[in-house]
């Protein structure tokens, strides 16, 4: 019986297969908080996830409510769900509402943990008479003198409220029968936020509650009827392109200036919600949403303390507790990379990849300093998106320029929340004769993009270095992420266009082997994906695999339905917003979405073009977002040594088997924990990385060829045999490795001395 053709791919594909946007955010730190309520974590751990739970709540609505709330009026909708930005804000703050109820319930239940073991939050008013006693000695000599209380009246307008501070609130009775609303700010940083309470054991209280309690203390010609704590979250939704859009005609100097402008600004940009608690009486909750020009909906309830940032102190009241923590972990030296030869010769022999943070972050910086030193270097190009607050990268670069080295660095001073760290950096590296730019009007600059130039006898070479994550030596501990390393000719070459383009302020329109946004990045990968739809259509095997932090563009999500409903097998690896839904019968029953969330923060972006010797890997610093695909400079390249892609996709397929932190999406969006025999891959890349399994072969020196005979065609060597897959080892891993020095040159405090805090 002859096999019937499938159906043509819908026009449009129906709305099931789409999430919007900003649920599906809230969905993903929803996992994050599942890892806080994990019994399966260590309780120092889950504390952490807690507080990673609320600081990427603020931030996101820093950021994306305060989009929402500014578009309000607009007739916009959601392209892929239909949605208007009212009925986003509205869907966004009931999910909220349901999340902070399970976020006070896991708080709860964390700190009844906490205090089994000797570390115990009270509240202040469960306290009995000594420890009160005590606690009215405290505040009368050490936090009453540092308070500014204030009244709101005619004569006293409503204060400003800092972003993202805690604040109480006092609602005063007058000798007359009148009511009145008094505001102190709790300490904003000037007081220690833990009052140790006396005795044996570590008892603390809040410094909010302890002010709170004593609220009579400071209104004494009022009577105190009640009492609130309130917490505001602002808006930070800046446009930092208006900034850019006039850069071309500023002096460097003048355009830090106009950023720098903006940034402060957004510390006064609207409120977007407020939390509070304590009892709020309706007299109050309309003063308060007058005066901020909030709707109720924008008010929450908190049972739990409404900044969780404490978390960190008290953890480390227990770091002699090992087991309460994830078993020490160090980032080990790569078997590939031999700390005795010159970092550039080893390159030139081949391809190098650093996984990080399983791998060090050394030998990148030994070839930026060797780089400084090597006279045959003539320029050292690179993009800076966010960088360490005390970063030896660029140390390293202002080494080179000192040194005489043509020193090209691309800052991006519009990387949110830090801004005015780059800012800081980009004078430090202009003060010391490097070159710097500041990207294209309108575009980011996010690529992560490293070019050294030599001159060796005579001949032009390239040592050029792509990645998936920032030049940040504080975060490569934090965030996985590759790091290729390559004397590709032919790379090389294209690296450096794009460097031209960008000291031109101009983008680049084609390409050859990168794939460079935002001109020639969507339309090559939605070309590679036709591939493989025509090789499903034709009968032979296809596939893609993706690994993302994040899938929002809907043409390359409806390319992707397209290629799922011709048959192609697709796995998709996305940590954090995912607005396509697998898995949904006739339409994405070919596609697989895997979430991670675990003890590092995914960060890496693999690209998985067709099956065999069809099979095409690209490393990239791009999501499928649109905002990386269309308004952004970003950089993928294709890894061409045979060991190192088979390394990637390997890492790609353990990925996709994680059982201990892997969830899977159902059809209905929803995410369930993978099943199946327990197995954690970050976990098992840490065993692989201590064991040295990521080494290979040695390179074979060719014999000599006999003279007048044609030099045999150089082969790349085949690619290891890896052990197979296996659960984690119940055993203690090896002792990590001793680390070799490196030379950094210790500069007196000053100029390279200061640490630019994120804003």
């Amino acid at each position: 019986m002859k096999e019937q053709s499938p159906s043509p791919a819908p026009s449009a594909a129906p709305s099931q297969c789409y999430v919007n946007r900003e649920l599906s955010w809230l969905q993903f730190n929803r996992r994050v908080l599942e890892e806080a309520e994990d019994p399966a974590n260590p309780l120092c751990e889950r504390l952490n996830f807690a507080s990673i739970f609320q600081s990427n709540l603020d931030e996101f609505y820093m950021v994306r409510m305060g989009m929402l709330m500014d578009t309000l009026h607009l007739e916009s909708r959601d392209d892929k769900t239909g949605l208007t930005s009212a009925q986003q804000a509205s869907a966004v703050l009931d999910k909220t509402r349901e999340y902070l109820a399970d976020r006070d319930r896991v708080c709860k239940e964390l700190l009844r943990e906490l205090a089994s073991q000797g570390v115990e939050l009270c509240r202040f008013h469960s306290l009995q008479d000594k420890a009160q006693s005590f606690l009215e000695k405290y505040f009368t000599s050490n936090v009453l003198p540092l308070l500014s209380p204030q009244i709101i009246g005619r004569k006293q307008p409503f204060p400003f409220l800092r972003n993202k501070q805690i604040y109480a609130v006092a609602i005063l009775k007058t000798k007359g029968g009148g009511e009145r609303m008094g505001i102190v700010p709790c300490g904003e940083g000037v007081l220690r936020r833990l009052v140790p309470l006396p005795g044996e054991g570590g008892r603390f209280v809040l410094v909010e509650e302890l002010i709170a309690g004593f609220l009579p203390k400071i209104f004494t010609h009022y009577k105190v009827e009640g009492t609130v704590l309130i917490r505001l979250v602002r808006s930070a939704d800046i446009h930092m392109d208006d900034a850019s859009s006039e850069m071309g005609g500023m002096l460097a100097e003048e355009y830090r200036k106009s950023m720098e402008k903006m940034v402060r600004r957004r510390k006064r940009l609207q409120p977007v919600r407020l939390d509070y608690q304590g009892k709020l009486t309706d007299s109050v909750r309309d003063s308060l949403c007058s005066c901020l020009g909030l709707s109720k909906k924008h008010l929450f309830s908190s049972g739990a303390p409404l900044d969780l940032t404490f978390m960190g102190a008290l953890r480390d009241m227990l770091r002699d507790k090992t087991e309460l923590f994830y078993p020490r972990r160090v980032p080990q030296n790569s078997p590939n990379v031999d700390p005795l030869v010159p970092m550039a010769e080893q390159i030139r022999r081949r391809d190098l990849m650093l996984s990080y943070p399983y791998e060090n972050v050394r030998p990148l910086l030994r070839l930026l300093q060797e780089a400084g030193q090597d006279p045959d270097v003539v320029s050292i190009k690179m993009t800076l998106y966010r960088v360490a607050h005390n970063s030896k990268i660029v140390e390293a670069l202002v080494d080179a320029a000192e040194n005489g080295k043509e020193v090209v660095a691309l800052v991006e001073l519009r990387a949110r929340f830090d801004e005015e760290n780059n800012i800081g950096w980009s004078r430090v590296l202009e003060q010391a004769g490097c070159r710097v730019i500041y990207g294209l009007d309108g575009l980011k600059v996010h690529s992560k993009l490293l070019l050294i130039t030599r001159m060796h006898q005579g001949q032009v070479e390239y040592i050029t270095q792509v990645g998936t994550g920032n030049y940040n030596e504080d975060t490569v501990r934090l965030y996985t992420d590759f790091a290729l390393m390559t004397a590709d000719p032919e790379l090389g070459a294209e690296a450096a266009g794009v460097f031209n383009a960008l000291s031109m302020g101009e983008v680049v329109e084609d390409s050859g082997l990168l794939l460079v946004a935002p001109a020639c990045l969507k339309t090559k990968i939605t070309a590679l994906i036709d591939g493989e739809i025509e090789q499903a259509k034709a009968g032979s095997p296809a596939y893609l695999g993706f690994k993302l932090n994040g899938l929002t563009d809907k043409q390359l999500i409806d390319k992707l339905i397209e290629a799922s409903h011709a048959g192609v097998k697709i796995d998709l690896v996305v940590r954090g917003i995912c607005c396509l839904i697998g898995g949904v019968p006739g339409l994405t029953e070919h596609i697989r979405v895997v979430s991670i969330v675990g003890r590092y923060l995914e960060h890496a972006r693999i690209y998985l073009f067709g099956q065999g010797e069809r099979r095409r890997v690209y490393i990239s610093s791009a999501d499928f977002m649109t905002r990386n695909t269309t308004r952004r400079v970003e950089v993928a390249a294709p890894v061409r040594d045979p060991d190192l892609c088979a390394r990637l996709e390997q890492v790609f397929q353990d990925q996709l088997r994680d059982t201990a932190k892997g969830r899977v999406q159902q059809p209905d969006g929803a995410y369930i924990r993978a099943q199946g025999e327990l197995f954690n891959s970050q976990e098992w890349f840490c065993d692989q990385a201590y064991c040295g399994a990521w080494a290979r072969p040695a390179l074979q020196k060719p014999a000599p060829a006999p003279q007048g005979a044609a030099k045999p065609e150089k082969r790349p060597a085949a690619a290891p045999k890896r052990p197979a897959a296996r659960p984690l080892p119940a055993k203690k891993p090896p002792a990590p490795q001793k680390q070799p020095a490196v030379k950094v040159r210790v500069r007196p405090a000053g100029l390279l001395g200061r640490l630019f805090r994120r804003g």
